[in-house]
């Protein structure tokens, strides 16, 4: 009996023992699991990081990190585990400006409701807190009309209101707040920043993701009070971030060119150019007086601060300008036939002006009309009627006079011009007998002269010695005196090709005193062979489009340092005609030969020695082969300097060019032997 009975006790005793363990391990699980679902949100890895460094919603922080996920918890990083506590609440309030227009996300609202629900922790407290001041938030599903907010502010704080929005009056006598302010200091919120996080469709959230969306909601510190580390204001959440706007850098001042609209334009006093009929203003260049000066310029005009341009614009008339700001006329391409004697008086710094291409003759000038030009550099009167020469201020740097009746040149047609460095006068009526003797000599400085296309039959006499190019193609000249040179020392490019020179028509001595010359063009003459006694620092010498038959011996062998190039194309050149010493004095010297389009048979002798020859070309001649040592020498050791070697259009067959011919030119490339006369071409 007692037996039995000690063993229900103990049986007893036993499940009452197992089920109290049970019911205390399931109370520890859920307790961890509670503790772990607080911390999840702040700590939830998506992938292994190092031991020093927490993943908190996707952004690594490193070992001692300290953030606030919210208002009301404070998270800490050590040793790779994220430590989250609770910390005292901040008060939050809804600044008045809240009240004026957006929604907010309910999971925003029920964080806040639920934030004044803990303040609520026993009835006798009501009291106290009531006197302190209380904010309710009603919570109702989204319509399209925001649902009414009850804001209760303490009494204390009405007297710093600030003003109240004019769309806030009728609300503001429903909800209680009149003119109230916010229940946080004014500089708790600035005004600069805004933000607005949500959209239309937010109504539909779940209230379930209100923890998810804690995070997203910006806190702004205010720059104005010390805040501790712990702690950070909490901004309006229908405050919208304004942010900076990037702005690209203001251009110069200068003003970009302008083109005059079709309908003209009249310049005022004031500088604005004002269109016809009533058109919108143009900012334009000052004191331009209607009723003094021409009422507008043409349509098509391009004007800048110191340029106006009416090229082909059709001008009849040389329109009169006052501007002390202008530097350059143009009025090309017009049909200008007078300029009166006032025109150019309101352009006293003009530097450039150009009537080229008008119908201007000696009588549309009036008397001194560019001698008040104090400041001229520069003159084009290209491609009018004048037979003469007119008075020019002595500012004047460059004359363009070309293509134009100029009939002579008489001793004061350049009086004054002491300055002038650019003289061009080709294409007018210039001879031997209507230019003077001095006519050049007030052309002190004068550097650049071109006297093409005239019809001189021989060099002008009375040439400036500080002369440095001198262009005579297009004439007539069948002679070359002594003499005529002998004072244009610092001559450096001559011109005269075109012309009628045979080599027995040189004087031996014509320019041999000319040692500063480096380039002589004497293409398209009469000359038979290559003219003797040239001058002896010459560097470039064109000699193609003649009837050359022969190179004489030691011609070459007195330049110093010698030619580096020699244009000989298009002659009468036979293998005969050139020999071992034709190109004596050239050896270190000639990096270019032109011999094609001759009558060479072979390779001329001689070429192989022409240590430093880059370009040789030979080609559209009668050449059948190429023997060895022609090109390359053998007994040499390096390779030629052979860059381009031209032999096309001959008569050689490619098949019969020994291996050896060739070897000393770096590149096979570079010899050009396709395609020959006799081979037919496949296109």
């Amino acid at each position: 009996m007692y037996l039995r009975l000690l063993c229900t006790c103990v049986c007893l005793s036993m499940c009452v023992s197992l089920t109290y363990g049970l019911r205390t391990n399931r109370r520890d699980e859920r307790q961890q699991s509670h503790a772990v679902a607080r911390t999840s949100r702040f700590n939830t890895p998506a992938h292994p990081v190092t031991s020093s460094q927490c993943l908190v919603n996707g952004i690594f922080l490193h070992e001692g990190a300290v953030w606030s996920p919210d208002a009301c918890n404070m998270c800490h990083c050590r040793s790779g585990v994220v430590q989250c506590r609770g910390v005292p609440c901040q008060n939050i309030a809804i600044p008045s400006s809240r009240l004026q227009g957006g929604h907010q996300k309910p999971a925003h609202r029920e964080k806040l409701k639920k934030s004044s629900e803990k303040k609520k922790v026993h009835p006798q407290n009501e009291k106290k807190k009531a006197s302190q001041g209380k904010v309710d938030v009603e919570v109702k599903p989204k319509t399209m009309q925001r649902p009414a907010k009850t804001v209760n502010l303490p009494p204390a704080q009405k007297k710093h209101a600030p003003p109240s929005l004019p769309n806030m009056k009728q609300q503001a006598t429903e909800i209680g707040i009149g003119n109230s302010p916010m229940a946080t200091p004014p500089d708790m919120f600035p005004d600069s920043y805004t933000y607005d996080d949500h959209d239309d469709d937010d109504y539909l959230e779940d209230d379930s993701e209100s923890d998810e969306d804690e995070d997203d909601i910006p806190v702004l510190h205010n720059t104005h009070t010390k805040s501790s580390p712990f702690s950070r204001n909490v901004v309006s959440l229908t405050q919208k971030l304004k942010m900076p706007v990037l702005q690209r850098p203001l251009p110069l001042p200068t003003r970009p060119p302008r083109v005059l609209p079709p309908n003209g334009g009249v310049r005022a006093r004031v500088g604005v150019v004002k269109g016809r009929g009533g058109g919108a203003n143009v900012v334009g260049r000052p004191v331009i007086r209607s009723s003094n000066y021409m009422a507008s310029l043409p349509a098509g005009c391009l004007l800048s601060d110191t340029l106006i341009a009416c090229g082909n614009t059709g001008l009849t008339s040389m329109p009169f300008i006052k501007d002390a700001g202008v530097k350059t006329l143009y009025l090309s391409d017009n049909k200008i036939s007078k300029i009166p004697v006032r025109a150019l008086h309101g352009l006293p710094n003009l530097q450039w002006l150009d009537l080229s291409k008008n119908k201007l003759d000696d009588t549309s000038l009036g008397l001194n009309v560019f001698r008040n030009l104090t400041k001229l550099r520069r003159l084009n009167l290209d491609g009018n009627n004048l037979t003469k020469i007119p008075l020019l201020p002595p500012s004047l740097l460059e004359l363009k006079i070309n293509d134009n009746k100029l009939s002579g040149l008489t001793p004061h047609s350049f009086k004054g011009l002491s300055q002038l460095l650019t003289l061009e006068m080709e294409d007018n009526h210039f001879h031997d007998g209507n230019v003077s003797p001095v006519a050049f000599r007030p052309l002190k400085k004068l550097i650049y002269l071109r006297l093409d296309d005239n019809d001189f039959r021989a060099i002008p006499s009375g040439l400036p010695a500080s002369l440095k190019e001198l262009h005579l193609s297009d004439n007539r000249i069948e002679v070359v005196h002594a003499g005529l040179l002998n004072k244009t020392v610092n001559l450096r490019i001559l011109n005269l090709s075109h012309n009628k020179i045979r080599e027995d028509r040189i004087a031996p001595r014509a320019w041999f005193h000319l040692r500063k010359l480096e380039t002589l063009d004497l293409s398209h003459n009469k000359l038979v062979h290559v003219p003797s006694f040239l001058p002896v620092g010459l560097v470039q010498l064109t000699l193609h489009h003649n009837q050359i038959e022969r190179i004489p011996g030691y011609v070459f062998a007195h330049m110093q340092p010698g030619l580096s190039s020699l244009h000989l194309s298009y002659n009468r050149l036979r293998e005969d005609g050139i020999n071992e010493v034709s190109f004596l004095g050239l050896r270190h010297s000639l990096n270019e030969l032109l011999l094609d389009h001759n009558q060479l048979r072979e390779i001329p002798r001689g070429i192989v020695q022409l240590r430093v020859l880059h370009v040789l070309r030979l080609n559209h001649n009668y050449i059948s082969s190429v023997p060895m040592n022609t090109l390359c020498d053998i007994t040499a050791r390096d390779d030629s300097p052979l860059l381009s070697v031209h032999l096309q259009n001959n008569l050689i067959d490619r098949r019969l060019v020994p291996p050896t011919a060739l070897t000393c030119i770096k590149q096979y490339s570079s010899v050009i032997l396709h395609p020959q006369r006799h081979e037919q071409i496949y296109e």
